[in-house]
């Protein structure tokens, strides 16, 4: 359960306003908010002080000393909204994107740590979420049991120590996503002891669990996983369901399955909407340009839910499943003043957004009342080595074919291995993995990632370590070349020259700057690279998701290429 941070006289401050000696920064008088436990909408006055509602109800403060008192007459207020499943680190980091998220009135994240373990030493991680906590935002965590890829290291990184550091923070409010759920079924204990741990502290456990049969979701259950997000399909719901999973719906840039499965709860009649949550799970800066939890409301709208229902699922249903009630979710004295004012219960996106008692938005516009954030732990990725024509070697018979944006499977490659460049007259391309620091590399081919593609490079990848993909050996190397002078980012080369860059300032990793600044930036290369014959819908996540072992068939990873289903490693690294 997070932690409660006010402090005795906060609180005894809190209870003078009730009785007149004190007065409270803001009255929201005359609106009209939604009771998420009656589900239905009340007519009140709402009283704030600092970050906290003091009272909700039909009277006035006796004591107006100093108080803003706004009239809300003809307007809608709901519980700010919560991002259950946030991966906060899609080229945004976690304090740009908190601030973009707010202005549709998304105003609490629970969010992956997959990057910081990465990154950071736990003391570094745990300092800036710290100094994320004191925004008017709401920060909640999770802590990652595994890497979800290869690692030489991973027992490092994922140490039994670091691990129960995690799980002793307040504000990591659960374990997962469980995408390394296979070793708990195959015996790994020391997983098994993570979830449990987890679960004495009174944290969730979320699952990974795309396409599992009944069998496999009956023992992850016994196992303690508590939801899933994986949902693709009507009877994927009902299984979850039976089990008494709780099912958070995706709409996303690779799974925008939330509409069509919404429709089918609704025209199977179902009353389930209290046991469900929605999420845009991670996706890329170009989905959220119409929006954030928004966006999954007007879906849900659109799909026929009732508004009641709509906003309780990006609110109340996600504060009611991780026991912060008391915090969130419930326009109710004593919680955040975390509010969205809407025009009307079928305009989900606010026209103003208080987070925490700090106004964001006002009247349809940004109050710049985001405070900034020191991001100086993201270290500048500084390349000190050089690739040479030695490192272009492409002997490996086994090849990599996309299936989709991140299912891959092996190939046999042809003889291509001593050519320096490939026709585009086909989607096979030269692939590499490259350590970040050169000790090692990684060459193959990948098929079906574009036609026309001839030097990319790419910071952006599951472990920080580089992709290299193009038909041209040359203008790879130039591509190369171009990332160690921006210390980091994404860069399409062609014939010697920069067609279009991406610069990830922080760590190689992600971008120092406005989502609304970085949108465009995305979308020029996703123009790109479709223009050069990359077929499929997202781009970032093939590269975040080339490394993933808990998507089949086939992954380069920094041990080499694995095969996923027979957990063996087909083809090593190389020592440069």
């Amino acid at each position: 359960m997070p932690e409660i941070n006010w402090k005795l006289n906060n609180i005894r401050k809190h209870v003078g306003i009730i009785d007149g000696h004190d007065a409270p920064n803001l009255v929201l008088r005359n609106a009209k908010y939604l009771h998420s436990i009656l589900k239905t909408w009340v007519s009140g006055n709402i009283w704030i002080s600092d970050d906290r509602i003091v009272y909700v109800g039909n009277q006035m403060p006796a004591n107006l000393n100093g108080t803003e008192v706004i009239d809300l007459s003809g307007k809608i207020v709901v519980p700010g909204y919560i991002e259950p499943h946030v991966h906060p680190f899609q080229l945004y980091n976690p304090h740009s994107f908190a601030e973009f998220s707010a202005q549709s009135g998304t105003t609490a994240f629970i969010s992956d740590n997959m990057t910081f373990v990465s990154l950071f030493e736990n003391k570094k991680a745990f300092s800036l979420m710290d100094e994320l906590a004191k925004l008017p935002f709401s920060f909640y965590w999770w802590s990652r049991f595994d890497s979800q890829t290869e690692l030489e290291n991973e027992g490092e990184l994922y140490s039994n120590a670091s691990v129960m550091e995690w799980l002793e923070r307040h504000d990591v409010v659960l374990g997962g996503e469980l995408t390394g759920w296979p070793r708990v079924m195959h015996g790994d204990n020391q997983m098994l002891y993570w979830i449990q741990n987890a679960k004495h502290k009174g944290k969730k456990i979320e699952g990974h669990l795309p396409g599992a049969s009944e069998k496999t979701l009956a023992k992850m259950r016994l196992f303690g996983v508590d939801g899933d997000h994986e949902s693709m399909t009507i009877e994927d719901i009902e299984a979850r369901l039976l089990h008494g999973y709780a099912v958070t719906l995706r709409y996303s840039s690779i799974r925008p399955d939330l509409p069509q499965l919404l429709k089918a709860v609704v025209d199977k009649g179902y009353e389930i909407f209290d046991h469900l949550m929605m999420t845009t799970d991670g996706s890329t800066p170009s989905f959220h340009e119409d929006g954030v939890i928004d966006k999954c409301i007007r879906a849900a709208l659109e799909a026929g839910v009732r508004p009641v229902d709509a906003y309780n699922m990006a609110s109340y249903n996600v504060a009611r499943y991780y026991n912060m009630t008391n915090l969130h979710g419930l326009i109710a004295t004593g919680r955040y003043a975390s509010l969205n004012v809407l025009t009307d219960e079928y305009s989900p996106t606010p026209e103003a957004v208080l987070s925490k008692g700090v106004w964001l938005k006002r009247n349809h516009q940004d109050t710049k009342a985001f405070p900034s954030v020191d991001l100086s732990v993201f270290e500048s990725l500084e390349i000190d080595f050089d690739l040479h024509e030695s490192d272009f070697q492409f002997s490996m018979p086994i090849g990599i074919e996309m299936v989709n944006d991140v299912i891959t499977k092996p190939y046999s490659i042809k003889n291509h291995g001593h050519n320096s460049s490939l026709t585009t007259e086909h989607d096979e391309s030269f692939l590499m993995l490259v350590d970040r620091k050169g000790k090692w590399r990684i060459n193959t081919m990948i098929k079906g990632f574009a036609t026309h593609v001839k030097g990319f490079a790419s910071s952006y990848s599951n472990t920080g370590d580089i992709i290299l993909i193009g038909k041209s050996m040359h203008d790879m190397q130039h591509a190369f070349k171009e990332l160690k002078k921006m210390h980091g980012g994404i860069v399409l080369v062609e014939d010697g020259q920069v067609v279009t860059k991406l610069p990830l300032q922080l760590s190689g990793a992600v971008y120092d700057g406005a989502v609304e600044d970085l949108i465009p930036l995305e979308l020029a290369l996703k123009s790109a690279l479709k223009k050069r014959g990359y077929s499929h819908s997202d781009a970032i996540y093939t590269l975040l998701f080339l490394q993933s072992t808990h998507l089949p068939y086939i992954r380069i990873t920094t041990r080499g290429i694995f095969d996923v289903m027979k957990n063996t490693v087909m083809l090593p690294a190389v020592m440069r």
